[in-house]
């Protein structure tokens, strides 16, 4: 088992978390973890966004910028 400090909202403060045996076979990265003050749950996920493609744009209709001579 891992564990680690965070807040949990139900002890309303910082507390050691532990993350149980994982079926999934996540091994000491299991995103489930056990607040071991009350037992509250918590899932630890993380996302990757692509970055937006700023020049190709659909649906958009864009004028050429005109600049004065």
């Amino acid at each position: 088992m891992s564990d680690r400090e965070l807040p949990c909202d139900s002890c309303e403060g910082v507390v050691l978390f532990e993350a149980p045996p994982c079926v999934d076979g996540h091994g000491a990265d299991c995103p489930e973890l056990i607040c071991t003050g009350c037992g509250a749950a918590v899932l630890i996920a993380t996302f990757a966004f692509r970055a937006p493609r700023v020049g190709n744009r659909r649906g958009t209709t864009r004028r050429p910028h005109r600049r004065a001579a």
